[in-house]
């Protein structure tokens, strides 16, 4: 298979998302995507199309970390984000796994931000 082929496929798998999981300013949707060095996290508010909390593998205080786009990665950014949530005043998000499978990486980090006290 070759990339562009791939690169519609996951398009595809998004937008099939993307119609179910929507978010609002009481449940925003937590979307969470990952490069192949980095990991990206946003709470997003779908009604007014406005990011409320994010935070990603580069941010300053994690930098420091070295943290990588794997398990153990995935895991330190789902707790870090969830107090970063839990500070801005958002308790229940909806999950947005952006077209990959929720296994591994992804559910890590979900098992981590629901371990940090975020509810979805």
């Amino acid at each position: 298979m070759n990339t562009i082929y791939k690169a519609k496929l996951l398009q595809k798998r998004r937008w099939r998302i993307r119609k179910k999981v929507t978010g609002t300013a009481a449940r925003p949707r937590l979307c969470v995507k990952f490069s192949t060095k980095h990991i990206y996290a946003q709470a997003v508010n779908d009604e007014t199309g406005t990011t409320l909390v994010f935070l990603s593998s580069l941010d300053a205080g994690l930098r420091a970390k070295k943290l990588a786009a794997n398990l153990a990665g995935a895991k330190e950014l789902g707790v870090a984000f969830a107090a970063k949530a839990k500070a801005a005043g958002i308790a229940s998000v909806v999950f947005d796994r952006s077209g990959a499978r929720y296994h591994g990486k992804v559910k890590q980090f979900a098992d981590a931000a629901r371990e940090g006290g975020l509810v979805f």
